[in-house]
Parts: structure tokens; sequence; C-alpha cells
């Protein structure tokens, strides 16, 4: 393709100097089809390779970034590779050029046409406005694939995040993640927009007007901020936070986080969300973190307790000692069993409660129609009943995972007293569970069976040896008083046990 100039002196010598074609070709060093295109349109036209430019850095990298986008493809929508993260791989694998060029590589690979969505640039005071909003994101737990909730609030003007996951969007979730929001924090902001979730709006009337969950507004009046819900359909009114869902998913959950439990998970995305307080906002000039130290003092301040992130129930015991709840079955103690309870349901635990005493708690279930038991609530039962002992469905769950020595405790018992009374006495082994740590008992039946001591006065022996500090018994000062220091020190008589073995006789 021709410059601008050489077209125009094509056609100044062919129009105004009247040179030929082959002429003009000749003293300019083109082809005369080139004369030809110059001399009928003076328009430049649009330059198209006809082979694709040399790239000497990306170019070794082209086929590496090709497979890291399909391999995204085969991800979840919300969590595949950006540019930037297929820019940071390649760079540990040895990339040296520059970020835009994968970014713009990796733009043309996806041939992103649409139009782009344009909003009015907003600014808002320390302290007053929030966002609230929720994601799903994929993890692995256990091993297993589970897709998780992400709730998460975000700052206004200092643009600090916090991400916490659920296994649901249940208000008990919702109301948790806004008290773990205000701790992050420090503080409460003034006012928080939300969508219109059903955790906090029962109804949406005309306009602008809600009719609220009465539990929202009694947690609202707790915290005392005000709240404000977008028109339905038009989430762009909170895009701070609908963004912060999108950048927290990518950025800390990528790659896909591989983790034990849900206490795990979010201690990561609570580090990550401290991290990211370095991170400078486009269109602000000091990092996340210095922003927030500013804003903070313009919170509101953090009541003296917090809410009760609950849902409470009135429940019945049946006859195994369980409480159902959403179509689960929680275990209660035996000894503690009454017929009405109180379960008090969190996010992540259940609580029983007599009527104001604690007396069960377990790892919430969101399963449907399972069975959590804990074996220590049927011991007492089983003291009274240990015919029953090998056919008790909390025994033989918790027998699959206690440790070997337990069994080869149970087997000396059972063939020290094969009447029963070898069960008896492993029962009362297992009850010290219910005052000790599991890794102190287990010493302990571990030393017992060392020291020929099986039976359980014995385990209970070892474990008081663990457990109690050795005793140091101090010597007494006796140089004020030298007439005791021969007390207990002379040889004793034993010709009286003599007189009285002949007394006996």
């Amino acid at each position: 393709m021709i410059s601008v100039e050489k077209r125009e002196q094509i056609r100044r010598a062919y129009f105004d100097e009247n040179k030929s074609l082959r002429k003009i070709a000749k003293e300019l060093h083109c082809s005369r089809e080139t004369v030809k295109k110059a001399i009928a349109s003076s328009d430049a036209g649009q330059y198209t390779l006809t082979e694709p430019r040399a790239a000497p850095v990306l170019g070794p990298y082209k086929a590496r970034i090709d497979e890291l986008l399909k391999e995204s493809e085969r991800m979840p929508r919300k969590q595949r590779y950006t540019g930037h993260k297929i820019y940071k791989i390649i760079e540990g694998e040895g990339y040296s050029g520059s970020e835009s060029g994968v970014r713009r590589y990796v733009g043309q690979r996806r041939r992103d046409k649409r139009r782009p969505k344009v909003y009015l640039p907003l600014e808002f005071d320390p302290g007053a406005d929030a966002q609230v909003d929720w994601g799903e994101a994929m993890v692995i737990i256990a091993g297993e694939r589970v897709t998780v909730q992400i709730f998460v609030m975000r700052l206004n003007y200092s643009r600090r995040l916090f991400v916490m996951a659920f296994p649901t969007q249940k208000q008990e979730s919702f109301f948790e993640g806004h008290r773990q929001a205000f701790h992050f924090f420090e503080g409460v902001p003034y006012r928080i927009s939300y969508d219109n979730l059903k955790a906090a709006v029962l109804r949406i009337l005309k306009g602008r007007n809600r009719e609220e969950q009465s539990t929202f507004i009694a947690f609202r009046s707790h915290y005392l901020f005000d709240s404000h819900f977008c028109t339905p359909g038009k989430g762009h009114e909170k895009g701070g936070v609908e963004h912060a869902v999108g950048y927290g998913r990518r950025n800390f959950m990528v790659p896909i986080p591989k983790i034990d439990s849900f206490k795990e998970l979010n201690e990561l995305l609570r580090a990550r969300c401290k991290a990211d307080d370095e991170r400078v906002v486009d269109g602000q000039e000091r990092p996340i973190g210095e922003m927030w130290a500013e804003e903070r003092p313009s919170l509101r301040p953090l009541p003296e307790r917090d809410f009760k992130c609950c849902v409470t129930r009135v429940v019945t015991l049946n006859g195994y000692s369980q409480v159902v709840f959403e179509t689960n079955r929680y275990s209660v103690p035996t000894d503690k069993a009454r017929k009405n309870l109180v379960l008090k349901a969190y996010p992540f635990r259940i609580d029983i409660l007599d009527p104001q005493e604690v007396i069960a708690s377990h790892l919430r279930c969101y399963g449907h129609k399972q069975d959590v038991l804990n074996p220590f609530h049927y011991l007492p039962l089983l003291e009274e009943r240990p015919g029953a002992f090998d056919y008790a469905k909390p025994i033989r769950r918790w027998r699959e995972k206690w440790p070997p020595v337990y069994e080869v405790l149970l087997s000396r018992l059972r063939e020290q007293w094969p009447e029963g009374r070898g069960v008896r006495e492993f029962i009362r082994v297992l009850n010290l569970h219910r005052q000790h740590p599991a890794e102190l008992v287990q010493q302990a039946v571990e030393q017992a069976i060392a020291y020929g001591s099986v039976h359980a006065d014995g385990v209970e022996l070892c474990l008081h040896q663990l457990t109690a500090p050795d005793t140091v018994v101090l010597s007494l000062d006796l140089s004020d008083h030298p007439q005791l220091g021969v007390v207990g020190a002379e040889s004793p008589d034993l010709a009286c046990y003599d007189r009285l073995l002949e007394g006996s006789a």
C-alpha cells in the first residue's frame, strides 16, 4: 500500500503534467496497477495484512494462550481466565513481553464485539454508602465440587471489599454476612443498597416503596443503617458491587480453591480481602487501605453486642432422642431429653436449647432427611442397655473412624469379662470423651494396655497422669528445730508384728 504523499504525486503527474501511466510508474517505482488506483481515487483506503505480523516475543506463547482459552471455555462462566490472569501465568513460564500485547491477543481471539455500556460517574462521602450483592462460585471442598454462595459488601468511598462464602442465601446467612462485614470494616455504613432479595423484601410496592421482612427490620434497627432497594431489573444502580462480585470471583477464587471446609475457605477469602487493600482503583490516587483508614472514623460505631443471626424454632423430641429441622434429624443427649425444646439454626451450626441452656450443638446439614448423630449423646442410654452396643447406629458410625487401639481394648475387655461387664467397662472408657479431648483419651488407652491395666479404672488413672501436673514435694527447713529432724529417720520396731502374730495364734 502506497503512502498518501506518493498517491498525491501520481495524481499531479497524471492530471497536471499529463504524463503517461508507464512514465509515472517508472519514475515513482511502482506498478501501473497502483498508478491506476491512485488516479481513480484520492482515498487512501484501508490497509489489510496479507500475512500476520511477526511477533518474536509473544509468538512462542500463542499456542499456550490458545490452550488456556480453550481450558477457560470448560470452566464456570464467571470464573474464566481474564487477559491479566493469562499474562500472569505465561509470565511465570518465561514470557518477557508486555501485558498489553497479551490482552490485545486475547481480545482478538475472543472477538468480543459487544457494545460497551456507559454510566454516569458517581462520587460518595466517607462512611455514607455501601452496596451488597450475592454471587455464585465453584470450589472443591473435601474433594467434591460444590457451588457456593458468595456474599459481597463494598464500601462506596474507599472501595474496600468483604467477601464470604455460604452454603445458601438464606436469611441467616444474609445477616451473618453483614455482621462479619461490619467487624471487618470496623464500623457500619449509614446506608446500604440492595436488590429486591427475599431475605429483606417481602413485597415490592408501587415506585420505591417496599414491604420489608420483619426480621430484616429488626436487624436494621439493631445496627441503625438505612436500606435502599434498586429498581427491579436495574442492577447498574449498584454497579459497584455488581463489578465487585465478578472481581472477587476472578481474583480471589481462580484457580478454583481446594479446601477442606467452609471455615478454611472463608479464612482464605478474608486474607485475600486484606491483601486487596494494596490495590489502587482506577480513578483513585491512593490504595484502598489508605482510603479505608480515612473512611473508618466516619462509619457508625458497632453496637455493644451482635445481632443473633439465626432462625429460632420450637421443636419436639422424637422417640430416638432427635429433633427435626428442614427434614434433617439432629441428636439430643438422652440424659437431658425433654419433649419440647428450642432450636436455633445459624448458617454453619445448629444449637438445641432447654430453654436457654445449650444442650446440643451440631454442624448444620444442608442435605435431605439426614441423621446428624453425636455418639456421646447416647452413651448414658447405652450404660443402661449395653446389649444394644453392637447395633446402636451412632456407635457403628463412630466405630468406623475411631483409633484401632479402641478395638484392641474392646476385644481384651470382652475376653476378660465375656458375660457383659467388658462392654460396660468399654462404655465407661468412651464416656471419658465427654470431659476430655479425644487425643488424651487415646493416649490413656494406649498406656493402660501397655501397663496391662485393661479396665476402665486403669484408663482413668492413666488419663489422670496425663492431665495432672507432677506434684512437687517441698522439703521443710528444720534448722530452727533440730530436734524434729530425727522424726521418721529411726528404724521401725518390727517386734510388735511378732507379738501380734503370737496373740492371734
